[in-house]
């Protein structure tokens, strides 16, 4: 059975191949990077409105089925970007891994970054 990972890379990549030779689309590779990470943007905009984020207009209820369709959206573009950058799951996975621990760390103070560790209030700052 093919890994998930793997499977939305193969499937991002057929997408965006069709798309490409469909429309005859052929952008340096600067720009097409531009381009994902607006429509990323664009997205994550259309997220946080589907978060009630204006204080200025009536909320309205929120609707789960379209924060999760507005995260899928966001992850077609990264996959995107990922892919255009030679990017595999396989490394996307690896470095994951690798950011994640050393995230970890620094919350721990087991990091050659300093500065994140939590201190004895939670704020970072010491209690003095």
């Amino acid at each position: 059975m093919e890994d998930r990972l793997e499977m939305i890379f193969r499937l991002q990549n057929a997408l965006d191949q069709d798309i490409m030779e469909r429309r005859n689309l052929d952008f340096p590779y600067e720009v097409w990077m531009q381009k994902d990470i607006l429509a990323c943007m664009d997205e994550l905009t259309e997220l946080l409105n589907e978060l009630n984020w204006k204080w200025w207009k009536n909320q309205k209820p929120l609707d789960p089925g379209a924060i999760k369709g507005e995260l899928v959206d966001v992850l077609h573009f990264f996959v995107s970007m990922c892919l255009r950058s030679g990017m595999s799951a396989q490394d996307l996975f690896e470095g994951y891994i690798a950011k994640n621990k050393e995230n970890f760390d620094r919350q721990y103070g087991r990091s050659q970054k300093t500065g994140y560790e939590v201190t004895t209030n939670g704020t970072g700052l010491s209690g003095d």
